[in-house]
């Protein structure tokens, strides 16, 4: 009887975790000073729809918000359960001190999966540390709470 119960109960779980509607996006971006800066950026959908008109803006700026280099990638679709991350998402900046302060800004857009548009802007200051990591959640939505 008690591993019907568990059996149940995994069904369960696994069912909100691959059946019900829901978006579940994350930015993972990699900071570090090798002999330059270098940003280092993966995408994430967790959740259990795809994704459409995926954006993606990461600015490298210094204290004052003067834009030093950027990157971007825009994707049509990107499936649920899935990753992405490459050369794309890499960008090296050159030829500025490590010894200063600098910002960070991640904006990324996209269409859930019932067709409305999400966004998230974060802002991290780096450079008191040679290395560092952020994951940045955007907000979640499961149907039927949403």
């Amino acid at each position: 009887a008690g591993a019907v119960v568990l059996l149940l109960l995994t069904m369960a779980v696994s069912g909100w975790y691959w059946v019900l509607p829901r978006d579940a996006v994350t930015v993972e971006t990699h900071y570090m000073q090798r002999g330059g800066h270098l940003m280092m950026t993966e995408l994430h959908n967790d959740g259990s729809r795809s994704i459409t008109d995926f954006r993606i803006d990461i600015e490298f700026q210094n204290e004052e918000g003067e834009r030093l280099d950027a990157m971007s990638l825009e994707l049509r679709e990107m499936e649920a359960h899935s990753s992405i991350s490459g050369d794309e998402l890499e960008m090296m900046v050159i030829g500025h001190t490590v010894w200063d302060t600098y910002n960070i800004v991640i904006d990324v857009e996209y269409r859930d999966y019932s067709g409305e548009l999400r966004q998230l802007e974060v802002t991290h200051e780096v450079g008191y540390w040679s290395q560092e990591i952020f994951i940045d959640k955007a907000e979640r939505h499961t149907w039927p709470f949403n």
